[in-house]
């Protein structure tokens, strides 16, 4: 299977006409073919069974780097599966990614790639926290992305405590980001968080809350009761 074939894949499964909505919707210029996300979950996974981890590796590469919208979300979706042994090799190639993102919907795929990855090694987590570092908003709203699995606990073991409380403080550096996708990205994982352990994030907003923009606000106390 080449990019080029797979490609020719997607865009035969296209829809007429969708491809100049999802242009007009994600406002960033590239092609778009048209596919709808069951569709390219079909696909993939089909992908994901017959070939071999090398294949799946270099066709995820081929596919990010053709820049059509599907051809990217496809490659991710190649990449997001809880085991993959050895896993060095896709993690890197998901993290060659970060400067080529550019919207919501590409980021979030690529990321949750690379939650798979980050909870088969925790210790990735220093990896990761250079992101939040980068001038780039994408590359920062990235670290909170990847780290939402360690949300979801409601018995953490000490390393997921540990993660948690470490993308706490860097969404306390985060709050007075004015970047719409950060404060986005930060409320998010509040909401998250707030599932499982209320009190937590209620003492989070209670010290950081009052730098957020109120619309992150409200959304990161959505579940918490008054």
């Amino acid at each position: 299977m080449t990019p080029e074939i797979a490609l020719e894949t997607l865009a035969s499964r296209a829809e007429p006409g969708r491809a100049e909505g999802m242009a007009d919707y994600h406002k960033v210029p590239r092609k778009y073919l048209g596919v709808t996300n069951p569709v390219l979950n079909d696909l993939t996974k089909e992908w994901r069974q017959s070939l071999s981890l090398a294949e799946r590796i270099t066709l995820a590469d081929g596919l990010w780097q053709s820049d059509v919208f599907e051809g990217r979300v496809a490659a991710a979706k190649l990449l997001t599966q809880a085991r993959i042994n050895p896993d060095q090799a896709a993690w890197d190639l998901i993290t060659s990614w970060l400067p080529d993102l550019d919207s919501w919907a590409i980021a979030d795929h690529a990321m949750m790639a690379g939650q798979k990855r980050l909870v088969a090694d925790p210790s990735r987590i220093d990896q990761v926290e250079v992101w939040t570092k980068s001038d780039s908003h994408w590359i920062r709203r990235a670290a909170m992305v990847v780290t939402l699995p360690f949300t979801k606990s409601n018995n953490p073991k000490p390393v997921e405590l540990e993660i948690r409380e470490r993308v706490l403080g860097w969404a306390a550096g985060y709050v007075q980001d004015p970047e719409w996708f950060i404060q986005k990205s930060v409320a998010w994982w509040l909401r998250d968080l707030s599932k499982h352990a209320p009190d937590r994030t209620r003492a989070f907003m209670a010290e950081n809350g009052k730098h957020m923009k109120r619309f992150a606000r409200k959304e990161a106390e959505k579940y918490l009761a008054d």
